[in-house]
């Protein structure tokens, strides 16, 4: 009988310390749920309704406003026959250098308009 009361008390022991040891199992499991959840972003739920369909927006004129610096200096530049320097367009269009010339070279690149001498530009 005693032998059987230190086997009881030997088992439970070790109960105790299977148990510690899964409650920490536990707690770092749940820690890499959390790291990985937040990690990822949330997955879209499938909605078990269906959405109407998006209403199509009829085409209407556009509003009339004023136009942007790009335009502006385009349709300058567009407009001469003998070209537009960088000076006459800063006066015209009341915009800074270097937005002017980033318009420019940006227009260039897309072959909207061509250099017809050192700094003098026209439409293609």
């Amino acid at each position: 009988m005693a032998k059987l009361k230190k086997n009881l008390q030997a088992v439970t022991r070790q109960l105790k310390v299977l148990v510690r040891k899964t409650e920490s199992l536990a707690k770092k499991v749940d820690k890499l749920e959390k790291s990985q959840a937040a990690k990822k972003p949330k997955a879209k739920k499938t909605a078990t309704k269906k959405k109407a369909p998006a209403k199509k927006k009829a085409p209407g004129k556009k509003k009339a406003g004023k136009p942007t610096a790009s335009d502006q200096v385009l349709n300058i530049i567009k407009r001469s026959k003998k070209g537009v320097d960088v000076s006459t367009l800063i006066k015209k269009t009341e915009v800074d250098e270097n937005k002017i010339r980033n318009i420019i070279a940006r227009a260039f690149m897309l072959k909207k308009i061509k250099r017809a001498g050192r700094g003098v530009y026209v439409g293609a």
